[in-house]
This record gives structure tokens, sequence and C-alpha cells, in this order.
């Protein structure tokens, strides 16, 4: 998971990136970059750290012109290193070549060996950087046909924004696996991950990009082609995205992340019932679907739980003694709503159960009565190869105990989780063969290179 922002048009686009940056940051906290495109050329500033702790006035004196891409960054453990910070800003011989990338590579392994047999060089070591290699060495006259060059030989998830010597370039993969929406601005256009990134900067949503299609976006205008002369894939949007990872004011997928979560939570509900009290949302992802489990219930819904919001996301903080540590750092109970109250605590998922268990505990030192866990999606019982730093399947929690037994580490005096069906329903998957991916739940990945993918070196964008 990563955020990825290209504007073109306004004199001062690289400011206007860096706002929607603002609005992506919930995609990443690892590290943050722009590229800007203007009269003495192509200018870069990234770095690790928080939007509005890697840019200055000063960075912003350098990055000038009517053209820029940015980038928000998630990395998986071990790939946190400056080198891998995005956009990658390159030197070919047809130009500068810029492009940030959301996703995951699953064959960047095997074609990493193969560049480097040939005499190609790496500075970091990112999937990215292969792809950038295989664009670099495309040899079709058109760029978007070099596009299709170097992408013919990838597999997996990729939304990527690029910019060249005169246009900027969005493309999806033919699955669809990561959003990628398209937005008007006055006397411009706009690529970002999310909806949420054009809201913040007065941007008019326009229309996703769709699977498999290339957008181009110049000084004449903006034109679309296929990727593909035929989509040879099934759409599988990622089902996460709408479960966890997007922010709720934002439209993924055609849907409602709002919508869609709520909807889940009043379907878990239907599904797990049980005597309670009060709803407690884990803030601030469980909110959405904890009002639907309460409404759906017709309980009281309390927020129980208060989160700071100075310190990073446990799920996505690389170290594990990190994670310990911020879940006290980043919630805290209210007595008066808890003490002597029957609680159903809702969240969106359950990983290694360590946070879970810490909230438990919580709610019982302040004087709760019951503790029901409801986890308004499946199981998660297999890794994510498509860009969510989903652990192994040793670490899942998911993948080695019943239900029973993670209820007892967790030490909820009742677990239950939102079926699969009823995830599916939820977000209005009608297709009996279920078209968004759900391989983390159930194993059945769109590429076959993904089932062994974990025995590769692979480094999410």
């Amino acid at each position: 998971m990563c955020g990825i922002v290209a504007i073109q048009g306004p004199n001062e686009a690289a400011k206007l990136t860096y706002l929607a940056l603002h609005a992506l940051q919930h995609r990443g906290q690892e590290a943050a970059g722009i590229v800007a495109a203007g009269p003495e050329g192509f200018a870069k500033h990234a770095a690790r750290g928080l939007v509005a702790d890697v840019f200055d006035h000063a960075s912003f004196e350098r990055l000038q012109g009517n053209r820029a891409i940015g980038h928000v960054r998630y990395s998986t453990a071990g790939g946190s290193a400056a080198a891998n910070t995005q956009p990658f800003l390159v030197e070919t011989m047809r130009g500068s070549l810029a492009l940030a990338h959301n996703g995951n590579l699953v064959n960047h392994a095997d074609l990493r060996r193969g560049l480097e047999r040939d005499g190609a060089i790496f500075s970091t070591r990112s999937d990215t950087e292969t792809l950038v290699h295989l664009l670099a060495r495309a040899r079709a006259p058109r760029f978007e046909d070099r596009l299709r060059e170097a992408l013919a030989q990838v597999e997996g998830a990729y939304s990527l924004v690029i910019m060249n010597q005169d246009r900027l370039v969005g493309v999806r993969d033919p699955w669809g696996f990561r959003p990628l929406v398209l937005g008007r601005l006055e006397g411009g256009w706009v690529l970002a991950s999310e909806t949420c990134a054009l809201s913040l900067i007065e941007a008019e949503f326009v229309r996703e990009v769709e699977p498999g299609e290339i957008v181009s976006i110049d000084e004449f205008g903006i034109r679309s082609e296929r990727l593909v002369h035929e989509p040879d894939a099934k759409r599988r949007p990622c089902i996460f995205e709408l479960v966890y990872f997007s922010r709720p004011d934002s439209q993924v997928f055609e849907r409602s992340v709002y919508d869609a979560r709520f909807a889940m939570g009043q379907q878990l509900a239907r599904e797990t019932g049980v005597e309670a009290d009060i709803v407690v949302p884990v803030p601030d992802s469980g909110v959405p679907a904890a009002l639907g489990y309460a409404d759906e219930a017709d309980l009281p819904f309390r927020h129980g739980l208060l989160r700071s919001h100075y310190v990073g996301r446990t799920f996505i903080e690389p170290e594990q003694s990190i994670r310990h540590f911020g879940v006290k750092l980043k919630l805290s109970a209210v007595p008066s709503v808890m003490t002597g109250k029957r609680v159903v605590v809702v969240d969106d998922s359950l990983v290694r159960g360590t946070t879970s268990r810490k909230i438990v505990r919580m709610l019982r030192d302040v004087g709760a009565k019951e503790v029901h866990v409801r986890i308004s999606c499946p199981p998660t019982v297999f890794p994510c190869y498509y860009g969510i730093d989903t652990p192994t399947r040793e670490e899942l929690i998911g993948a080695q105990q019943s239900i029973e037994q993670i209820r007892d580490y967790i030490t909820a005096d009742s677990l239950a989780y939102l079926s699969e069906a009823g995830l599916h329903r939820s977000v209005g998957d009608e297709d009996p063969e279920q078209s968004f991916c759900n391989a983390c739940f159930t194993g059945k990945y769109s590429s076959g290179r993904a089932r062994i993918a974990e025995r590769l070196p692979v480094l999410q964008a």
C-alpha cells in the first residue's frame, strides 16, 4: 500500500501535490516525495517521515513547474531505507523519467536477476526500480507503447503515475487490484489513489481509471488507451481496501467506503449477535462497522476507546517492538463508559492478535463486565502479495489457531468474524465467483506466481 498523486496544469503543481499527499497520508507513513517538472528540468525532494515533516518552504523553492507527481510510502519490514523513497527519478536516453508505484510485482525477483545478468545496476531493493529499468530499456517509438512493452513482462499489482519530458501518465494493472482515480482541476488534471485527495484540493471527480487502462495527459489534453487490446484478466480489486485501507470519505471501486463498512457492521450483527449493553469501536477504522452493528442490533453506540492522533497506525509500523508499544500510546479506555457493561467491541480485522489482546485487557481493567470481540471481515489466513503488508502464514494467528483458540489468546468472552459471503454481500458483490480479490481470506490468488512468492525476496512498493 502506498498513495500516489499526479497533477498537470496549475503553476504550483508541487504545492497541490503536497496537499493531496496529506489526504493520502493514511496509505503510508514511512516516507514522502515529490518530483516536479519546471523550466529548468526535473527536481525531486523526498525523505523518510510524514508529509508535513518532509516538506518546507525551501523544498518548494526547488519544486517549480506545472507538472508534478507525489508518493507516500508504506513499506514492508526492511524496506524503509531512504534509498527506496519514491517517486524514482532517473535519466534515460530519452530524457528524464519519474515514476511512483502503488502495488507489488510478484515476479520482480526473477526480472531483477535477468536484468542484472544483462549488466543492469540497482541502487535500491524496491520492485519499482525493476519496472524503471524495463521501461528505460523498451524500444518502441511511442511512450505508451514502451510502457506496454515493459508492463507485459511484469505480474502482480500496480497503479502507476509516470512523468516524462512532455506528459503525465497513469495506468492500472488489468486486474485492477489497487485504486486510481481521475479528477479535473481548474486548468488541469489530477490522478490520485483515492477521491479524498481530490476533495482537499477542490478537484472534481471525473471517474476511476479502468483496470488495464492508460491515461495520458499533456498540453493538448487527455486521452485513454488500453494497456492490452482485449482484457485477458477478470477484474479483481482488493476487498481489503474497503475493509480497512481506504479512507471512509473516499469512493473506491465505484463504492462509498463508509457505506460499505457500515453494511459490514450490519451484516456482522445479523450473523454474530450477542446479548450486550453497548457497542464500542476500535478507532478509527472500526467506527463505521461499529455504527452499522449498533444500528442493526439496536444497541447504544459509545466511544469507549479514545485514540491519540499523534502516533502512527500500528498496523503499518514495520517493527514488532514498535507495534507493541504503540498500542498503549495510541488507545485509552473510558472507565465511565465501560464499568459494569457487557461490551461488543468492533474492529475491522485481527491479524496477529497482539493488539486485540491488549485492548480486551484494557477494557477489563476499567471495569467492563464482559468483552465480546467482533471482526468485520473473515479471518486473515493467507499473506497478501499484491501490496498489503500482511505477515507470513506463520505470523497470522488465523492461520495457526482456531477461532476458539484465538478467543482464549485475546481473553475475550466471545469472538466472531464476518463470513466470507457476508463480506461480499456487504460490498454489493453479486458475482457468484466473487469479483473482488479475497486471497488473504481464501488463498485463491489471481496470480499463480503469488503462490510461490513467499519464497522470493520481494519488497512491496
